[in-house]
């Protein structure tokens, strides 16, 4: 038995775990699927959305675990993991990046994100500095993070997304090393249209993973493909 933490990305929230963790669970595997401040049933408003209010949420989470976790961030909440492995590395058994960015010290989403010709997130970001937030275009939705799933299941995800904080978004990882002990392993997903597999395969290759295996599916195998995610992840429990 293992327990696991997974991290959801950027607009989504503890719920686009839920196939997996059932998975995971009627395998007698122990899991805490967490919302990050400001998404799913968390409330807490945009000023209190920030990569350190991330991490520190998912530090929680591993120490609540009372056992060594692997640590699981889909998309942008691989930056949440990577900066919360720097407080709690002997907490994490493995860190496990499902589709996800992959930072070195001090980089950014942004710095990560840019230079992606074929991605459709970037290109399709709406930004209201107002309100410090920045969202998805309606339209590209689908296509960007949804492309192989059922209509059901893109229907009922678009519905749950919500505004991504920009102070969030744009602030650089702070490592000092104190996790590069810590074994890794790289989902890839080869149909992505939001990280596409070349830029998952330039990051993975600037920051090397014990491990890499692919998923022939989309941006979301925690629905497109949630057997199979559950499969790997269950691979890697050390």
């Amino acid at each position: 038995m293992t327990a696991f933490v997974l991290v959801h990305g950027a607009w989504h929230g503890a719920w686009c775990w839920q196939r997996v963790a059932q998975l995971l669970e009627a395998r007698g595997h122990r899991v805490d699927a967490i919302d990050l401040p400001g998404h799913g049933e968390d409330r807490t408003p945009v000023a209190g959305m920030t990569l350190e209010a991330y991490a520190e949420r998912v530090r929680r989470a591993v120490e609540a675990a009372g056992e060594r976790v692997v640590l699981v961030g889909h998309s942008m909440g691989g930056m949440s993991v990577t900066q919360a492995a720097e407080h709690v590395p002997d907490r994490i058994a493995a860190l496990v990046y499902v589709a996800a960015f992959l930072p070195r010290d001090g980089q950014s989403l942004p710095m990560l994100a840019e230079g992606d010709p074929d991605a459709l997130v970037l290109p399709n970001l709406v930004v209201d500095e107002a309100a410090g937030t920045v969202v998805v275009a309606p339209h590209a939705l689908r296509d960007a993070f949804y492309g192989e799933c059922s209509d059901e299941d893109a229907g009922l995800a678009i519905a749950r997304l919500v505004p991504e904080s920009l102070a969030a978004m744009g602030a650089p990882v702070s490592l000092s090393g104190r996790a590069a002990g810590v074994p890794r392993v790289y989902v890839e997903c080869l149909r992505d249209r939001a990280i596409t597999i070349h830029r998952q395969r330039e990051m993975h290759g600037a920051s090397p993973c014990a491990r890499v295996v692919s998923l022939d599916t989309d941006h979301s195998p925690f629905f497109s493909a949630a057997a199979e995610l559950a499969d790997l992840l269950a691979s890697v429990v050390p």
